[in-house]
């Protein structure tokens, strides 16, 4: 197989694309969460939270960057001027999933205040967040 016929997502059956893109974002999701009680367990919860968000965030985004390059859009590697303006669009598209993501956590731990459902909160609206994303990485950053 060329490596342009690797880099056409279209190769992959859509339910081989669909099952990979939602393990990949289980992945995300969960070293997202992670860092996040990683960051609670060093620094009390009320000061903890946006830190907890941020690096949960940041830790999440370049895994996911990483493999939606690889195993999903099958991008190649680049000089490191076009790396650095792809993972930056790749950042940018993200920037409005975030705040779903985000808003979805931060109401669910405003209303209840327990981890369970902070957690939850940050599972929907990750989920929420990661339908849309694909749809935009595939438009404007992998677009191959």
């Amino acid at each position: 197989m060329s490596p342009l016929e690797m880099r056409q997502p279209q190769k992959l059956k859509h339910g081989e694309l669909v099952i990979r893109y939602a393990f990949f974002a289980v992945l995300a999701t969960v070293a997202n969460l992670v860092v996040q009680r990683l960051v609670f367990a060093v620094i009390d919860h009320e000061i903890g939270f946006l830190s907890a968000l941020v690096a949960g965030t940041g830790v999440g985004l370049v895994l996911k960057y990483g493999l939606d390059k690889k195993w999903i859009f099958f991008d190649v590697a680049q000089p490191l001027v076009a790396e650095t303006r792809q993972f930056s669009l790749y950042t940018l598209t993200g920037v409005g999933t975030t705040l779903i993501f985000w808003g979805s956590e931060v109401a669910f731990w405003s209303i209840w205040q327990t981890q369970f459902m902070r957690e939850s909160g940050a599972v929907l609206g990750l989920t929420i967040g990661y339908v849309i994303k694909y749809k935009l990485d595939r438009r404007y950053v992998f677009r191959g």
